[in-house]
């Protein structure tokens, strides 16, 4: 059968994961960044499915060496980054019209000797991973900073009330319960001319307070509220998207001991698990066209 009767779609090739840690020395104060860089080439690519000619076909090598390359002179910030990724493969080769570049940055506390901590040694930040994407199409680009695995918990000042009921419904009404979650998080800048490293610490704080300050209602309530403090502060921050797992926490009945429970001892459930997700924009956001096309999962 010939390759005639066959037409190529929507294709991209790279390097996925590559591992970079980056230690600046230019004082006796080191300073580290650690990253995960993919990147990933859109354009004219036809002749190597249909022909196997690689002439246009930029090894996956080299895209590897580039990401190091490029870190001799510095991160700055992830977003930043990859921007610059993106400059130099769209145009040192013509037939580069765009592409993904996505990153996660792993983040590092300094080991507290000697007051601020030493100058030379870290420890693995256990909190989130901060994530940022830049999505390349012809002349338009699209910037996203975000993270993953935040995991936050309130102990009270959470509820979930006043939902439908049928045969199938079991879960009683509450209005004081454990909320918890793993916060997973994209957000698409509608301009690249930001301080990226100053707002992501400003988004994380900002969602922080949002999950704790007010009662919830329910996570989605939550999650609203975290975006719109976000979302007010940030003008140049058009749209969010959550993906957020209810981590269930169920009161232990300890009747069967002896013993009562002032909503003090829980089961710490984690499957099957609630999911929440949802997007909060402006009502006059740029167009994201397909920038979130191929972005994993919601976010």
């Amino acid at each position: 059968m010939s390759n005639h009767n066959f037409v190529l779609g929507t294709n991209q090739f790279g390097k996925a994961e590559v591992r970079l840690v980056k230690v600046t020395r230019d004082t006796e104060r080191h300073e580290i960044e650690d990253l995960n860089v993919t990147s990933e080439l859109r354009g004219d690519f036809d002749s190597a499915h249909y022909t196997g000619n690689n002439e246009h076909v930029i090894a996956t090598d080299t895209q590897k060496n580039t990401v190091f390359g490029f870190a001799r002179h510095g991160v700055q910030s992830p977003e930043r980054f990859l921007l610059r990724l993106a400059d130099h493969f769209t145009s040192n080769f013509d037939w580069v019209s765009g592409g993904r570049w996505e990153a996660e940055q792993f983040g590092w506390n300094r080991i507290p000797i000697d007051g601020p901590g030493q100058n030379h040694s870290f420890v693995r930040d256990g909190q989130e991973t901060r994530t940022a994407v830049v999505v390349r199409d012809g002349d338009t680009t699209h910037v996203f900073g975000g993270l993953s695995n935040l995991t936050v918990l309130k102990t009270t000042a959470s509820g979930f009330v006043g939902y439908p009921k049928d045969t199938y419904t079991t879960l009683p009404e509450t209005e004081d319960r454990i909320l918890a979650t793993d916060v997973k998080a994209r957000w698409r800048y509608n301009t690249s001319d930001v301080d990226f490293n100053a707002v992501y610490e400003s988004v994380k704080r900002l969602f922080l307070e949002g999950f704790a300050e007010k009662y919830s209602y329910a996570l989605q309530h939550t999650l609203y509220e975290m975006a719109s403090k976000a979302l007010s502060a940030h003008p140049e921050i058009d749209e969010i998207k959550f993906s957020m797992p209810n981590k269930h926490h169920f009161v232990v009945d300890l009747s069967p001991f002896g013993e009562d429970n002032p909503n003090e001892v829980f089961f710490a459930a984690d499957r099957p698990y609630g999911l929440i997700e949802a997007t909060v924009a402006r009502d006059d956001a740029t167009d994201a066209g397909n920038a979130w096309e191929n972005m994993a999962g919601f976010c």
